[in-house]
């Protein structure tokens, strides 16, 4: 399941980078914050604008099939 959400529902979340965003660009990157019951996902270059909400579950299916087709 994924949602689109505004931006000013996630003013209490603790967002992250990830550790490979360090390629000298700073500011563009995918950013995660998780919740017991979603994760949230946005652009770093547009913090304030509208992000993604998926399950835990879709975000695991994610990131083993990214990992699994890397490179």
């Amino acid at each position: 399941m994924i949602r689109e959400t505004s931006a000013g529902d996630s003013s209490e979340l603790s967002w992250a980078k990830s550790s490979y965003s360090s390629d000298g660009n700073e500011g563009d990157c995918v950013e995660v914050a998780r919740t017991p019951d979603t994760v949230h996902i946005r652009d770093s270059k547009n913090a304030v604008g509208p992000h993604l909400t998926v399950t835990p579950t879709t975000w695991s299916a994610f990131i083993t099939h990214a990992h699994t087709h890397e490179g």
